[in-house]
């Protein structure tokens, strides 16, 4: 198990650039709930215990797991969706994600990609932008096993 002793661990409340690990908390801006970024198999390289990522960790039912509904009309199922009692159309969110993370830390690289920061961020082919809420480091539950 290999570590990085070289950079500097933050919480994600004091630093907008902090590294993300697995079991970040990951937002939609057309879901309705939030999500956890996930690692099948570590890179080999923890922080706190938990693996942490890089920028190609987006793939969709991987890495990105679903957001509750979806809201955005961009999106076929919306389109052809209910309407709940708010008036407001939706159907069940399944990310299709092609693009990696944007703006990751490209001279600190995990498994031979920039290191995910707390501040990339990237889009579903539905029209959402995908953020990261919390770094994952102070979240517990995140353990590779």
């Amino acid at each position: 198990m290999s570590s990085q002793t070289d950079i500097q661990v933050n919480d994600s409340s004091e630093d907008p650039k902090s590294y993300v690990v697995a079991g970040a908390v990951l937002s939609c801006n057309s879901g309705t709930q939030l999500s956890r970024l996930k690692m099948p198999l570590s890179h080999g390289v923890y922080i706190k215990d938990n693996a942490q990522m890089n920028v190609d960790d987006y793939k969709s039912g991987v890495n990105i797991m679903p957001f509750g509904y979806c809201c955005n009309p961009q999106n076929p199922a919306v389109q052809n969706g209910r309407v709940d009692i708010e008036g407001v159309k939706k159907a069940p969110c399944l990310p299709i994600v092609d693009i990696a993370w944007r703006n990751g830390k490209t001279d600190k690289l995990v498994e031979g990609s920039a290191a995910l920061l707390d501040h990339c961020t990237t889009s579903c082919m539905h029209g959402g932008e995908i953020f990261i809420v919390d770094n994952g480091q102070n979240l517990g539950g995140t353990k590779i096993g």
